[in-house]
């Protein structure tokens, strides 16, 4: 399964921003998908995840309402719509798919390349 992370860019603090999540030949509504990010010189991060139904989210603990996950099925695409961005906020996003909404990096099988959001002024 090939996933693939596209929306990034750059975007002001306090802006937003909506990653999409897609997987061309592959149905993704049979998986959980996980986004995680990962900064310069530190280790990939939990960022959320739902689960193959949409039923289910879960978030990092630094999300605090700015960001959301769904999913549209019919599409075959996952969103991560993020909001009021911080510079912290800065670092390559990724898209993964697994058996279940995880938030370990070991728990998904797949992965996509990422996409870079910068967040700057």
């Amino acid at each position: 399964v090939q996933l693939q992370a596209f929306g990034g860019g750059l975007v002001q603090p306090g802006g937003s921003l909506r990653l999409s999540c897609t997987s061309p030949g592959h149905t993704l509504s049979q998986y959980a998908i996980g986004w995680f990010r990962q900064a310069p010189g530190k280790e990939r991060e939990f960022v959320g995840a739902i689960s193959a139904s949409g039923m289910t989210e879960t978030y990092g603990s630094f999300v605090k309402n700015r960001l959301t996950i769904s999913r549209d099925n019919a599409k075959n695409a996952v969103y991560l719509q993020m909001h009021s961005l911080k510079f912290e906020d800065t670092a390559v996003y990724y898209c993964a798919a697994g058996s279940y909404a995880g938030l370990e990096v070991r728990e998904y099988d797949y992965w996509g390349q990422g996409t870079q959001v910068t967040v700057s002024s």
